[in-house]
C-alpha cells in the first residue's frame, strides 16, 4: 500500500499542500503582524486570511510568539539576500570607488523599506519582553551584513585595494556610516522620513568618500 501510494504521487501531494499551507500563514501573519503589532495581531485572523483552520496554524507554530519569531527571521535573512548575496567581484583595474557606492546604495534601496522599517519598529516594541525577537533581527540583519562586508573588505584588501588591519571593524564602520542617519531618520519619521533615492545616492558617494580617506591606498 505505502507503495502504491508513493506511486500515486499522494505523500507528494500532501507534502506539497503542507508547504504551501505553511507559506500562506508566513504570509499573512506577516501582514497582520506588521499592520497591528505583536499583541494586536489574532491568530483567529491570520488562519483567515491564510484560508485555513487556526488548528493549522497552531499545528505548523507551537504559538503566536514562534510564529512571529519565524517571520522575523525570514524577512530579516530575505532582506540580507537581496543585499549580500551574488556580490559581484570587483574586476581587476576596476573603480574601486563606484563599487562601493553601488553596494552602500543597495544595502540602502533594500533596507530602507516600508516594510522592513515597521518589522524593525514591531521587534523593538516587543524586545523587551521576547528577547528572541531582537537577536533574530540583529543576527539576521546587522550581523549578517558586517559578516558579509568583512569577508568583502578581505577579498579588496588582500587584492591590494584597501590598507585594512581589521576587517570586522572596517565593516563595522562602513556599516554604521552609510546606515546610521537614513536608518535613524526612517525608524523615528516613519516612512515619509525614507530619503528619496537622489538623497541616498549622495549620502552614498559621502560615506564612501570618507571611509576610503581611512581605508584607502594613499
Amino acid at each position: 500500500m505505502m507503495g502504491n501510494d508513493t506511486a500515486n504521487g499522494r505523500p507528494a501531494r500532501e507534502g506539497g499542500r503542507t508547504a504551501r499551507k505553511r507559506r500562506a500563514i508566513l504570509e499573512a501573519g506577516a501582514v497582520i503582524f506588521l499592520r497591528d503589532g505583536y499583541l494586536g495581531a489574532n491568530v483567529d485572523e491570520i488562519a483567515m486570511l491564510a484560508d485555513v483552520s487556526k488548528q493549522t496554524v497552531y499545528k505548523q507554530f507551537v504559538s503566536k510568539e514562534a510564529l512571529f519569531l519565524e517571520i522575523v527571521s525570514r524577512l530579516t535573512n530575505a532582506g540580507s539576500d537581496a543585499v549580500h548575496g551574488d556580490i559581484p567581484e570587483l574586476a581587476p583595474g576596476g573603480d574601486l570607488r563606484g563599487f562601493l557606492e553601488d553596494y552602500a546604495c543597495r544595502q540602502l534601496d533594500i533596507v530602507l523599506t516600508p516594510r522592513l522599517m515597521q518589522l524593525r519598529r514591531v521587534v523593538i516594541g516587543e524586545v523587551g519582553r521576547f528577547p528572541e525577537l531582537g537577536k533574530a533581527l540583529y543576527e539576521s540583519g546587522p550581523k549578517r551584513a558586517m559578516e558579509a562586508m568583512a569577508a568583502m573588505f578581505e577579498r579588496l584588501g588582500q587584492g591590494g585595494l584597501l590598507l585594512i588591519d581589521d576587517y570586522a571593524v572596517a565593516a563595522s564602520h562602513f556599516n554604521w556610516l552609510v546606515m546610521s542617519q537614513p536608518l535613524n531618520q526612517a525608524m523615528l519619521l516613519g516612512d515619509a522620513g525614507i530619503p528619496a533615492p537622489a538623497a541616498l545616492r549622495r549620502h552614498a558617494a559621502d560615506c564612501v568618500d570618507m571611509f576610503l580617506a581611512a581605508y584607502g591606498r594613499k
